[in-house]
């Protein structure tokens, strides 16, 4: 049986006990794990530790570092998400599933078709509990470097920015699909737009600013299937799903 896997930010050292976080205690604690289990850790550093739990109370927990091994599964390919936000819960499926994928970075947009109300408070908790979400996904997928969930960003703002990335966007009548980009890519900027599409301003603005436009195939796929689908050839095109 696999080992439970805990993300801990703090620098851990070996053969030295710890008190966990309060993140770390309660997964803990809903699993029920008592004193003696091994478990794995990880402080988004790379690599993981594996430890023994040496005391397991309501609110606090203690495990003793027994040995570090310098994994590692991150992609070659560097690829920050660009994703428009969507409505319900469609926006934490799309990032607990691109972080699976081996996205290295997100950050939330708003665009003209967004369709989400915007509040400056409501968007600081969103990117924490967002977060949240990046490190849980790390913790079932085996990642050891946890992805940046950036700040809610205006489109243009993030399109403008990522100038050491080859930008792409989705568009139906595309020159290229994602197996025939002309050339091996290593560092990509992805934008993904909202259900209603980009607007017509934005569509000029992303060529003004040197996107490529990419055809992802000839149905209309919903903004999280396009993202995961957009994301996952990718993978397989230039990191390590080939």
């Amino acid at each position: 049986m696999r080992q439970p896997r805990f993300y801990d930010s703090q620098p851990f050292s070996i053969d030295t006990t710890y008190t966990l976080g309060d993140d770390a205690t309660q997964h803990i604690r809903v699993l029920r794990l008592k004193v003696g289990v091994t478990i794995t850790l990880f402080n988004g550093e790379g690599g993981e530790f594996h430890a023994t739990l040496s005391d397991v109370q309501k609110r606090s927990c203690s495990v003793h570092i027994d040995s570090f091994h310098e994994t590692t599964n991150e992609s070659p390919l560097h690829l920050h998400l660009g994703q428009v936000i969507s409505r319900g819960d469609r926006m934490e499926f799309v990032i607990q599933k691109a972080v699976e994928l081996g996205v290295n970075e997100i950050t939330p947009l708003i665009s003209e078709r967004c369709g989400v109300k915007i509040n400056v408070e409501r968007m600081a908790k969103k990117q924490q509990q967002w977060q949240k979400i990046a490190i849980a996904a790390c913790e079932q997928s085996g990642r050891n470097i946890v992805p940046v969930i950036h700040s809610t960003k205006q489109l243009n703002e993030w399109c403008a920015t990522n100038s050491d990335a080859v930008k792409l966007t989705l568009h139906p009548r595309a020159k290229y699909s994602i197996n025939t980009l002309p050339e091996q890519l290593n560092n990509i900027a992805l934008l993904i737009g909202p259900e209603g599409g980009l607007s017509d301003q934005e569509i000029e603005l992303t060529e003004t600013l040197n996107f490529t436009e990419t055809l992802l195939g000839p149905r209309v796929l919903r903004t999280e299937t396009a993202a995961l689908t957009a994301i996952t050839a990718l993978q397989c095109r230039f990191g390590d799903l080939a």
